[in-house]
């Protein structure tokens, strides 16, 4: 008598939902890490320099500043899905129409940066949706593998687009890594529009945007740990974005050969990516926020590297490491914003949390050309490198941050996933880790 094979099926914390959400992350991923890059090149290739580049960065940050705070009180009024599905919708409209500028030939500077504004529109209203519709798909003491396993799916996909779209920059153009942005936006919005939310509650009757808004606020303001990291990383995205948006492609076309070499460098980022989220796979720090923060150090160093600037091999570690150490970071701060905001606020505080990590972006990369002239590119960068380390060592001075504890199972059943009480009251006795997707 045959025994039947055991049939392989999902872990119990990879429902429907999940699942949809995991796949069309990998779609999403795939076509804009290559997108970043072609962006950066189609600016250099029209004849623009490293101050035109941070422009269009900017273009694309500032209305995702803008919109944020009102994409994440509407994602937690609307179904989230929907918003989700418009959002790449928009997107899709607006990397097509670039890529037939830039196909055509000759495209404007003001047109890019339209077009890229209306990108981060977008995202201002996906991004709060994003996070609130995944955090509500797991539960349990496994939402932090089920996190890391989403983190691990997206940053591979990532890691993918980015040495694929390197290589077709530099063998095809820009234009068709931006189609096929647009092509993947399509495809993930079609997956998103088959989430179920049956499973959230209905909303209470509010008293308005501005009460929601209010509303958010107060959850935000009232958890030390959370805005002091918020702050952190106020800085940490603004320096590290202008780094790798602007000074990294001038670095790759002046010293390491174009767009192949320093796609393939982002691809060792996201390499890493994928090995830190396998390390959470296992890995569960007591004390989250404090492993976390010590493993936002090593987000200096790629900025050191490209002062330097260290050859291709050098640079590939560097990014490898810090990708890597982020990802810790990532997992940890979405098990810790999971157990610790209640379902209900969730987008309106992840928008809080991406508006305030975000709002400094425009600025940096709009400032990184001038920079470059005032202090020479090699200066500028060590600078980014120094802040990080800074403002990383300050963070470390908030007692939640070293302090705030991954819940047991037994202390979760009795404090449940709301956190009403004063500031520092969700503070178990475990440990906890900090982590931002704004890198990711």
């Amino acid at each position: 008598m045959t025994t039947p094979a055991p049939s392989l099926r999902r872990p119990s914390w990879a429902g429907r939902n999940y699942t949809l959400l995991t796949a069309a992350a990998i779609v999403t991923n795939l076509g804009s890490h290559g997108a970043l890059i072609a962006a950066a090149f189609a600016v250099l290739d029209a004849g623009g320099d490293g101050g035109d580049v941070g422009l269009v960065a900017a273009a694309r940050t500032l209305p995702l500043v803008l919109f944020l705070l009102i994409g994440g009180a509407v994602a937690d009024r609307l179904p989230r899905h929907h918003v989700m599905v418009a959002a790449n919708a928009l997107n899709c409209f607006s990397q097509a129409a670039f890529a037939v500028l830039v196909l055509a030939g000759e495209p404007q500077l003001w047109q890019m940066m339209l077009l890229t504004g209306l990108g981060g529109i977008g995202q201002a209203f996906f991004g709060p949706a994003a996070e609130g519709m995944l955090m509500s798909s797991v539960s349990g003491e496994q939402a932090s593998r089920a996190f890391a396993l989403y983190r691990m799916a997206m940053q591979g996909a990532g890691l993918g687009g980015a040495a694929l779209g390197g290589l077709l920059v530099a063998a095809m153009g820009p234009g068709w890594v931006l189609a096929v942005d647009a092509v993947a936006f399509a495809g993930a919005a079609a997956l998103r529009s088959l989430l179920d939310v049956s499973h959230i509650p209905p909303r209470e009757p509010g008293g308005g945007l501005l009460a929601d808004l209010r509303d958010g606020w107060r959850e935000f303001t009232g958890r030390p740990w959370l805005w002091s990291i918020v702050a952190q990383f106020s800085v940490v995205v603004a320096v590290v974005g202008a780094a790798e948006a602007v000074f990294g492609p001038l670095v790759a076309r002046d010293e390491l050969g174009g767009a192949g070499p320093w796609g393939l460098a982002l691809g060792a980022f996201g390499a890493g990516t994928v090995g830190g989220a396998l390390l959470m796979m296992r890995w569960k720090p007591r004390r989250l926020l404090f492993a976390g923060t010590l493993c936002v150090f090593p987000l200096a160093a790629p900025s050191a590297a490209l002062a330097v600037p260290l050859p291709v091999a050098g640079l590939a570690a560097v990014m490898f490491v810090s990708g890597v150490a982020i990802e810790v970071f990532g997992v940890s701060w979405m098990t810790a914003m999971h157990q610790e905001i209640p379902e209900e606020k969730l987008s309106r505080v992840a928008a809080y949390d991406w508006f305030g990590s975000v709002a400094m972006v425009p600025l940096a990369t709009a400032l990184a050309g001038p920079a470059e002239s005032a202090f020479g590119r090699s200066a500028s960068l060590w600078g980014c490198a120094a802040l990080v380390i800074v403002v990383t060592a300050a963070v470390l001075l908030v007692p939640d941050v070293r302090h705030l504890t991954r819940r047991t199972k037994e202390v979760a059943a009795g404090a449940g996933t709301s956190t009403e009480a004063a500031p520092g009251s969700g503070l178990a006795s475990a440990d906890a880790e900090s982590a931002a997707g704004r890198l990711g």
